[in-house]
């Protein structure tokens, strides 16, 4: 298949849900008992509360599709998301694949923080939980996929369904990643094309798998390791590339910066990019979203997105 008749779309499958952030404005410490934690029954009053659309899925594909690329989630809602639909209405983003359960609700997370950003939070999976009944299939033809946290048994049987369509996909674990062991970790990245893991993670995986970071480089087209302020790494075509952090405006809520990173991973693929460019575009739209709250909304164009780059790396990826 020659460029002039790729697909363009990039499907991504992962969790859409709703963020329930509330504030404790006093210390979870001086609520808490150190000797008495066998028998806790404590209650927090929280002035401040905020619903925010959230799930990796959600956070990608709002970043991808400012960049002016073709996202299609492929995911689950609840008896709730109504509004989420509606919302991906307004963006223009495509909700043909996300497939509504009836008896769930859609994925919540509730959050509490206390005044030193100390968190207490739960986490509904919801109807994250039936994303195995999605058929990447039904969707096609796609140019590449990533395969972000959802629900178990989906993450394993999108996997299959990528090899099977060949279509290529980035493995992004997460926070599902301690949900696998080893041998399933293993068959993960035998069967991706591209990894991405924050360094954390990506210790766990070199741990469960027993593979080292230039084994599971091996087997990959690109492997990229995030490490918070001192930038990422990409492991491609026996390369190490270095990305440096771009700078943030300010520095406000790190949820969902990962998210905006691999959106700009997966359209410097999609566009065919080299791997330093790529890099930075991703490390560029991380640094974005930090200065905002939540994981949708920060706002730019694809010809802001241009000159920032200019701006920070001394060319144009245009």
């Amino acid at each position: 298949m020659n460029d002039a008749v790729k697909p363009t779309t990039t499907l991504i499958c992962g969790s859409l849900a709703f963020d329930k952030i509330m504030q404790y404005h006093g210390r979870f410490s001086e609520a808490l008992i150190a000797d008495q934690l066998h028998k806790v029954n404590v209650s927090f009053l929280v002035p401040t509360l905020r619903t925010e659309y959230g799930g990796c899925a959600a956070n990608v594909a709002y970043n991808l599709g400012m960049l002016g690329g073709d996202p299609l989630i492929m995911a689950t809602l609840g008896q709730d998301g109504g509004e989420y639909l509606e919302r991906f209405a307004t963006m223009g983003i495509s909700t043909r694949a996300i497939r509504t359960i009836g008896h769930a609700y859609t994925a919540q997370c509730f959050v509490t923080a206390d005044q030193d950003n100390n968190q207490i939070n739960a986490f509904h999976p919801g109807a994250m939980q039936f994303s195995h009944e999605n058929n990447l299939a039904d969707y096609g033809p796609l140019r590449i996929a990533i395969i972000g946290p959802d629900g178990r048994d989906g993450m394993l049987k999108h996997a299959s369904d990528c090899v099977s369509a060949s279509v290529p996909f980035m493995f992004d674990p997460g926070q599902q990643l301690p949900m696998f062991n080893g041998e399933e970790l293993r068959d993960f990245i035998e069967k991706a094309t591209y990894l991405a893991a924050n360094d954390y993670e990506f210790e766990m995986l070199t741990e469960r798998t027993g593979w080292s970071a230039e084994q599971i480089a091996s087997r990959l087209e690109a492997l990229i390791v995030t490490r918070g302020d001192l930038g990422s790494e990409i492991f491609a075509n026996g390369e190490r590339i270095l990305i440096p952090v771009v700078g943030a405006s300010a520095v406000v809520d790190p949820t969902g910066c990962g998210d905006a990173y691999r959106a700009g991973l997966l359209y410097g693929i999609a566009k065919g990019f080299d791997w330093a460019t790529t890099g930075r575009l991703a490390s560029l739209l991380g640094s974005i979203k930090i200065a905002h709250q939540g994981g949708q909304n920060h706002r730019f164009t694809p010809a802001e997105i241009g000159e920032r780059f200019e701006a920070a790396f001394g060319y144009r990826f245009q």
